[in-house]
């Protein structure tokens, strides 16, 4: 085993206020200090945007919906629409509004609805009714909605609807009936989203009466909080850690009087250790089978043990389940929480004694666990990976409160990492060091590896959507046009403010993209550059559907995916598209449910998933053109003709090619090694780059290749690669 490093941070308390008039609590429910703040900021009428900063597990959520769980009030109900990143983040949180709901038992029953595509696509189904109209019926039926950010950006882009309806038939109902619009977890998400946001609340300011903010995170993004201010929102910040509302005791004494004196137990003592791996291929799940015996003896040691692995790659997860399934079986169950995980198991997963997962549970999902091991990425991924522990001092079985004995956690670390925060001169960390939170998170910002912020992101890429909301299909569409001209002037300087750009220029280069589109392809419709640029989280045209043979529940087996993850991981058969949607009827009509099928419309191809595969295979892709003329034009653009080559070849690549060789990839391309631009441009570790080289070459490929909105982001730091310097935007 390696050496560890171990340290243990203090538990946090939160200081109770007294509650403010007009607010009745049930029995049992103090406030404190952040939320009262962030409750006086929500009702005063001259702040937009409020930002709540508190701690993971501190009660952002309750603060969130609290003025609609006073139910109707003199000054009227309060409608929310809450916005979440994953939907299964929507999934957790509807269970607690509900729960929530149960205890205030406010006076109007207030109806939830949780929309997701798939959610709208059955309903849309099983009413015989388009998906525009279930969400109009949606907004006019419920008093709280809870969605994913995506759908809220696409229906304010006259997506769901066609060119001659008015672009405002749903958001002005939904904009016009909602009072306060809430963004959880919105530090996860990257330049392309923040411009989203900024561009849909600048709408929503100049065609409807004035609206609240609230961003829920505990790490908030600097640039958003720049962009909101530079847009006139004057955001009210709520930081309770710099107002010394939290206290860190040393001692049970300590603990003991803060509690008497008023403070809320937030976050338990956890006692940390770091594990010191090198940076190589499976070295945290070889780690894990290895050192097996720590979490078998864990649980031995502390029989209700509830734990959690949260792993940066999902192959690792779906190898090393069934592993621990049957190493701790019949002692304890094993479960597994990932994006390929079926929606069955995802759910079983949250009463496991030990779950395996990747970040579809380290966003703000509510695990009530006292034994984490993890790896990371980054210091945002670390923080945020490390806050699913200590939340909880029990967990329910069967009806019995179950108290938890001890707060334990493994941090798998590169070696970089602990040498920064252990050896040296003047080490920011001790062993056995004792630290409070704040100090320890500052550390691991400081030390780790730093991630690109992509800032020259607004100026280059946001006026896209900010064209296409004011254009025909936006508040210049003829139905709307007279009626909005003032918001549309109004609306288009605050984007070019905003922004720093100037959106007469951006609506040149998408009527020149869409020129070289028509004549790269033939096809008279289409502008994918556009089309990445003013969607929400984009599309690298890769994404494949799969017939998951793995999956014990047949309804789950339907999935997407993108293909460099398959070509790496994944051991597949090809099949056609009328196969795979046979399959899919077939199944639908045995267990008599619909399974949506929508998001399979643009796949690139079809496949059955076997099994993963215990060695990454090695492949790239490859071009027939210049590449080096292409890195060397140092901007976006359309390619057709991306192949992949295999070595050694599979007998289901030609089929890939095939499908591959007719798509058009908004790509970007330099004269770098992935492994190196990674390394320099300091990119996020999901960040959709590849080998690419010319078709024919045999050594190692030279340059790499990012597609849909990873190809934008890179384009932003394209002034790296060039002796110029300059950013200007060259179309």
């Amino acid at each position: 085993m390696s050496e560890n490093y171990s340290i243990q941070l203090k538990p946090v308390y939160s200081q109770i206020v007294p509650t403010p008039e007009g607010v009745e609590l049930p029995d049992g429910f103090n406030l404190v200090w952040h939320q009262v703040e962030t409750l006086k900021a929500l009702q005063n009428p001259d702040i937009d945007v409020v930002i709540d900063v508190a701690m993971t597990g501190d009660g952002k959520t309750l603060v969130a919906y609290l003025q609609s769980l006073q139910g109707d009030t003199p000054e009227g109900f309060c409608y929310t629409i809450a916005l979440y990143p994953t939907n299964e983040l929507a999934r957790d949180q509807e269970a607690q509004v509900n729960k929530y709901i149960e205890q205030f038992q406010p006076n109007n029953e207030p109806r939830i609805s949780r929309l997701s595509g798939a959610e709208l696509e059955i309903y849309a189904e099983s009413e015989g009714i388009k998906k525009w109209e279930a969400i109009a019926t949606r907004i006019h039926e419920s008093e709280i909605i809870q969605t994913n950010p995506d759908i809220f950006h696409y229906l304010h882009q006259h997506a769901y609807l066609t060119p001659k309806d008015s672009p405002n038939k749903l958001w002005s109902p939904l904009d016009t009936k909602f009072d306060l619009f809430i963004f959880d977890e919105f530090h996860v998400f990257s330049a392309p989203q923040i411009a989203s946001v900024i561009n849909t609340m600048l709408l929503i300011r100049h065609t409807n009466r004035r609206k609240k903010f609230l961003f829920l995170s505990a790490t908030p993004d600097e640039q958003l909080i720049e962009l909101l201010e530079k847009a006139g929102f004057n955001p009210k910040v709520i930081d309770p850690c710099a107002k010394n509302k939290y206290q860190f005791p040393d001692t049970l004494e300590q603990s003991q009087k803060l509690q008497k004196d008023g403070w809320r137990q937030v976050s338990r003592q956890i006692d940390l250790m770091f594990i010191e791996l090198e940076s190589t291929y499976k070295v945290c799940e070889t780690w894990l089978w290895d050192n097996r015996h720590i979490i078998l003896e864990h649980f031995q040691k502390y029989p209700n043990t509830k734990g959690a692995i949260i792993l940066n790659s999902i192959a690792a997860v779906k190898r090393l389940t069934p592993l621990f399934r049957d190493f701790l079986q019949p002692f304890k169950r094993v479960e597994e929480n990932t994006s390929l995980t079926g929606k069955t198991d995802k759910e079983k997963s949250l009463s496991a004694d030990l779950v395996l997962g990747t970040s579809t549970i380290d966003v703000g999902v509510d695990f009530k666990i006292n034994f984490l091991i993890f790896e990371s990425a980054d210091a945002g991924s670390f923080i945020q990976r490390l806050g699913r522990l200590g939340r909880h001092d029990s967990y329910e079985e069967n009806g019995n409160k179950i108290n938890f004995d001890t707060f334990t956690a493994y941090a798998l670390t590169p070696k970089f990492l602990v040498e920064k925060l252990f050896k040296g001169d003047k080490p920011p960390l001790e062993y056995n060091g004792i630290y409070d939170r704040p100090y320890f998170h500052n550390q691991i910002r400081d030390k780790y590896r730093q991630i690109n912020n992509f800032r020259a992101y607004y100026r280059r890429w946001a006026g896209v959507q900010s064209v296409l909301l004011s254009s025909s299909q936006g508040l210049n569409h003829k139905t709307i046009r007279s009626e909005y001209a003032a918001s549309r002037e109004a609306f288009t300087k605050d984007c070019q403010q905003v922004f720093g750009t100037n959106l007469g220029k951006v609506r040149g280069c998408i009527k020149k993209w869409k020129e070289e589109w028509q004549e790269l392809s033939g096809n008279k419709t289409g502008n994918p550059i556009a089309e990445d640029a003013s969607s929400f989280r984009g599309s690298s045209g890769l994404q494949c559907g799969l017939y998951d043979l793995t999956e014990k529940n047949i309804a789950d087996r339907f999935k997407t995916y993108e293909l460099p993850g398959i070509l790496s991981n994944l051991d597949i058969d090809p099949m056609t598209e009328a196969e795979f949607m046979r399959r899919l009827r077939e199944t639908a009509e045995r267990i008599n449910q619909p399974i949506p099928k929508g998001r399979f419309e643009h796949c690139l191809a079809f496949m059955e998933l076997k099994d993963y595969r215990e060695e990454r295979l090695n492949w790239r892709f490859t071009y027939s053109g210049d590449l080096g003329a292409i890195a060397d034009s140092a901007k976006v653009q359309v390619l057709l003709g991306v192949q992949v080559m295999q070595e050694p070849p599979t007998r289901w690549i030609f089929a890939i090619n095939k499908r591959l060789k007719q798509r058009g990839l908004v790509s970007y391309v330099i004269r770098m090694q992935v492994d190196e631009a990674k390394k320099c441009l300091q990119l996020p570790m999901h960040f959709q780059i590849y080998p690419i080289d010319e078709a024919g070459r045999d050594d190692a490929a030279a340059y790499s290749v990012a597609f849909g909105q990873s190809a934008l982001l890179l384009d932003t730091l394209a002034y790296r690669f060039k002796s110029s310097g300059g950013e200007a935007w060259i179309c």
